[in-house]
């Protein structure tokens, strides 16, 4: 017999135990990860009365390319272009939240007698709530359209992204030991301007090439493709100093931005399926019943740190942020769990050899607790509510009140500020690109030259020109191009500006462009070279050349621009319900804050009672409060719709009303007809029907002969002698011997049979 390799029998034990145990998981509504990580202990090294995986070694690889595909599946559903969309009361609350957890799990970690590493990395794993816990609890509580769910959906986006920065962080902290504010500084600096930087390029680059090769691109050649990014972008994030996370991560939200973001997710699904149970099933085998009964005191102070810490930071968050006293609360009590990126973390930790093994039970530990929590705290978050209504003073009650409504009535931005953005949008994408340019050319192409060159002078003057040249679109930009809005036109127009802050603007991006030509000069020639022959020329030849300049840097921008678009270009064109009016929704959801409601999407149920019913039929307004801002039917988008208006099966419905009126009006929405004939599709049969003494059928027609009521069915056919006639005239009159075939309920025709003899 063939010897089996012992990764292949360890493989088989993991799924075959993970198979099990996320069955009894998924039987009992528990999150699939809890169920991976008790499938590890159960096949871990702890538990001697089951079979243990033998290799170790190679199943902690295999978990390291788990970590790698869950955060490229990540960033998949990730798109940068979400955080753009996240309103600023999501952003306030988590950032709120996230500092005041992290510096809490910190002090914590060092009240508890912990390393300092030890202590860094629990604030780190506490900054991140579960979106699996989260979503599964509110569609169970029915909560998922209620206002603040809209606010809890933001905080996660936001924390997604600060974790996956935090990672870098620690993981930087832990391998230089260095803890100084200058350093850290400097290490998130590089981090956003990498991150920027491959973002920019990325987009520029990579939706061309999956648009050239979309006729090849079946699903095994995509698969393999995406695969072979994602580990290409790992590699060249470690090459660079940063995690192999953060590059799964970075090329998961590029592709994220192009059309094939769906069908990449689709087939990179079982591989993420497979490697990430392999992954948690590994966090499942450290696991040590004698370190949790141990550490039984920290689990329990991490615990409750969790669940009134996250609380009070997240509510207070909220509060801050605007939003009302009932829906801080709410928000609040659904994030008071550890999320999956705990053990990441703490794998990181681990993987480092800077954090004690003890930190895994007591994250898993703390983990299990509060996710059996959640459900039980969104459900009595208004208990909870009516509870502070009691306590507080009203005085403060109505502050808090007064201190939201004001928040919420603050209006669009001011021209001035769109148009500082605007130039603060072009001066920092066009900054990074010349910053790269810049390091490329004195790192890479300087040396490449002065190897192939003896004279050093001639290698720093080709390497000038090449290396400007390359640049000079982006310089233009930097110094000469204008915000293209009607914020600057009306800004530049009107006169009480006089224009001075934007020719203040003009001069100073002038100014610091000249200072780049002569920085970027001076490292490659002398200052007084540089300061009276390199740079007069160089801006002299920039002026001459400034229109083809910046008509180059146009295509470029365009090329960028339509990349960046391209799936809301794609879901327009084909009538998709995000391409139109859910950009909007962002602006049309902060304009109905102060009124205490919201804009919720919902599908009219296929079997709904009131489909073909008119708006004036249905009576909602009238019985239910409720108005409804839109209807979406495939590509057609009715704003506003009139009384006579009627609503289709898989029609789009904007519905607006407070929680409380869309809570009492979506199980009315959401009902549908019940089926009164009880006929399944395996009733349906086709059978055959002779026309003789017993059918007395002879003689009469198709119609006049009531088949079709008596059936239920339809005649598709009939068999006279060697004549077959297909789909007949319902006019066709029966003769004698006449074979019919009628496809109908089976029950219908055999009643028909035995009544007839």
């Amino acid at each position: 017999m063939g010897h089996l390799p012992k990764l292949i029998e360890d493989l088989a034990l993991i799924l075959f135990t993970g198979g099990i145990t996320t069955l009894i998981f998924k039987w009992i509504k528990q999150p699939l990860v809890l169920g991976y990580i008790i499938a590890g202990f159960l096949v871990g090294p702890h538990l001697s009365i089951t079979p243990t995986v033998a290799d170790t070694e190679n199943i902690e690889t295999l978990a390291e390319i788990g970590v790698i595909f869950l955060l490229f599946s990540l960033g998949l559903e990730f798109s940068f272009k979400k955080l753009m969309h996240v309103g600023g009361s999501a952003s306030i609350t988590a950032f709120v939240e996230i500092i005041f957890i992290t510096v809490s799990g910190y002090v914590v970690g060092k009240w508890m007698g912990w390393s300092e590493m030890d202590s860094i990395f629990l604030g780190g794993m506490l900054a991140s709530s579960s979106t699996t816990i989260i979503i599964r609890a509110f569609d169970e509580l029915g909560v998922k359209t209620k206002q603040f769910a809209r606010i809890v959906f933001g905080v996660l986006v936001v924390e997604d992204i600060v974790v996956i920065l935090l990672m870098v962080l620690l993981s930087t902290m832990a391998v230089s030991q260095q803890f100084q504010g200058l350093e850290l500084l400097r290490t998130v600096l590089k981090l956003l301007f990498f991150l920027a930087l491959w973002f920019i390029t990325g987009i520029f680059l990579l939706p061309t090439f999956l648009k050239k090769a979309k006729n090849l691109l079946d699903e095994e050649v995509l698969l393999i493709l995406s695969i072979g990014l994602c580990l290409g972008m790992v590699k060249l994030a470690t090459q660079v100093g940063f995690s192999a996370e953060l590059g799964a991560f970075i090329m998961g939200s590029i592709i994220a931005e192009t059309t094939s973001a769906e069908k990449v997710e689709h087939v990179i699904k079982p591989v993420k399926d497979l490697f990430g149970a392999v992954f948690f099933v590994s966090v499942g085998m450290l696991i040590d019943p004698e370190a949790i009964i141990q550490y039984k005191w920290p689990v329990l102070w991490v615990t409750l740190l969790t669940l009134f810490g996250k609380f009070i930071s997240t509510t207070l968050g909220a509060l801050l942020s605007g939003q009302p006293l009932k829906q801080s609360v709410q928000v609040g009590m659904s994030m008071a769990q550890i999320g999956e990126f705990a053990f990441i973390v703490a794998t990181l930790g681990l993987s480092l050899g800077v954090i004690s093994n003890f930190l895994f039970p007591v994250a898993v530990g703390a983990s299990a607790i509060t996710t059996f929590t959640t459900p039980y705290m969104i459900k009595g978050s208004d208990k909870l509510h009516n509870y502070i209504l009691k306590v507080l003073p009203s005085n403060l009650v109505k502050r808090i009140n007064s201190y939201s409504s004001s928040t919420q009535k603050i209006q669009a931005e001011s021209n001035l500020r769109i148009v500082l953005k605007s130039y603060g949008k072009i001066a920092l994408t066009n900054s990074i690109i010349i910053l790269a340019l810049f390091l490329v050319s004195l790192n890479f192409l300087l040396p490449l030259l002065n190897s192939y060159l003896k004279s050093g002078t001639v290698a720093s003057i080709i390497c000038l020109v090449v290396s400007l040249g390359i640049a000079s679109p982006f310089i233009v930009a930097f110094i000469l191009k204008k915000p293209d809005n009607m914020a600057y036109k009306a800004l530049w127009l009107e006169t009480k500006y006089n224009r001075g802050p934007l020719l203040v603007l003009e001069i100073a991006r002038l100014v610091v462009g000249v200072i780049i030509i002569w920085f970027w000069v001076s490292k490659l020639m002398s200052a007084n070279v540089a300061i009276f022959i390199a740079v007069p020329c160089i801006v002299i030849l920039y002026y001459i050349f400034s229109k083809k300049i910046q008509h180059f840097y146009q295509r470029i921008e365009g090329r960028f621009l339509t990349n960046l678009n391209a799936r809301e270009s794609a879901a327009a064109e084909e009538g998709s319900v995000s391409s139109d009016m859910f950009e909007k929704n962002p602006a049309l959801q902060s304009s109905l804050l102060p009124w205490s409601a919201h804009i919720v999407d919902l599908v009219v149920n296929q079997q709904a009672e009131y489909v073909g019913k008119t708006l004036l039929e249905l009576s909602w307004r009238e019985k239910y409060g409720i108005n409804i801002a839109y209807i979406k039917r495939g590509e057609k988008l009715i704003h506003a719709p009139k009384r006579n208006e009627k609503l289709f099966p898989l029609d789009h419905v904007g519905i607006i009303g407070t929680d409380e009126q869309i809570q009492i009006f979506k199980p009315i929405f959401d009902a549908s007809e019940p089926v009164r004939n009880g006929i399944s599709i395996s009733d349906i049969s086709l059978q055959k029907i002779v026309v003789d003494e017993y059918t007395k059928l002879k003689g009469l027609s198709i119609r006049g002969s009531g088949i079709r009521e008596r059936t239920l069915g339809l005649v598709i056919g009939i068999e006279r002698g060697d004549t077959r006639m297909l789909n007949p005239d319902s006019h066709t009159i029966f003769e004698w011997g006449d074979i019919v075939w009628v496809v109908g309920d089976r029950r219908k025709i055999h009643e028909l049979t035995k009544l007839s003899k």
